[in-house]
């Protein structure tokens, strides 16, 4: 399941939703973004993530349907947010549960890694000097491509 939107998400509501009802869970992989204050040495005041309604749900869904090719899945949520952000709001989160603990995490691991490179979010940090559009890190590049067959 894809969901973007604006407003926070509540970490507790959102495992209890995953796996209510399906015991055949054994493990849920979990990861939740934080807007950081600083990038590098800048202080950031705020994150403005912009996105095109439709393009973006489609591309999630895409990386969602290949994790779910790759790993044998009972469910997995997507929560990304788009609008301004401050400093300690949630940005992301990604739950993958499966039977066993070995295909939650790493698909979880996986989503991320390409949710970093492949998702189309525009992020503009606020510094004290000003609006900085951020690039793409070589980091994340290279954790995307460990997961490229």
């Amino acid at each position: 399941m894809i969901r973007v939107q604006a407003e926070d998400f509540d970490v507790g509501a959102e495992l209890a939703s995953l796996s209510e009802g399906n015991h055949g869970i054994g493990g849920i992989g979990v990861f939740v973004g934080l807007v950081r204050d600083m990038a590098g040495d800048d202080k950031i005041g705020a994150l403005t993530l912009e996105h095109y309604p439709g393009m973006t749900e489609r591309k999630l869904e895409e990386i969602e349907a290949e994790a779910r090719r790759r790993w044998p899945l009972e469910a997995c949520l997507i929560v990304h947010r788009y609008g301004r952000l401050e400093p300690g709001d949630r940005i992301v989160f990604v739950a993958t549960a499966s039977a066993h603990r070995d295909a939650a995490l790493e698909s979880c691991r996986f989503l991320i890694d390409w949710l970093k490179t492949e998702a189309p979010f525009w992020k503009l940090e606020e510094t004290p000097d000003g609006g900085k559009w951020v690039d793409a890190r070589d980091s994340d590049n290279k954790a995307k491509e460990r997961w490229v067959k």
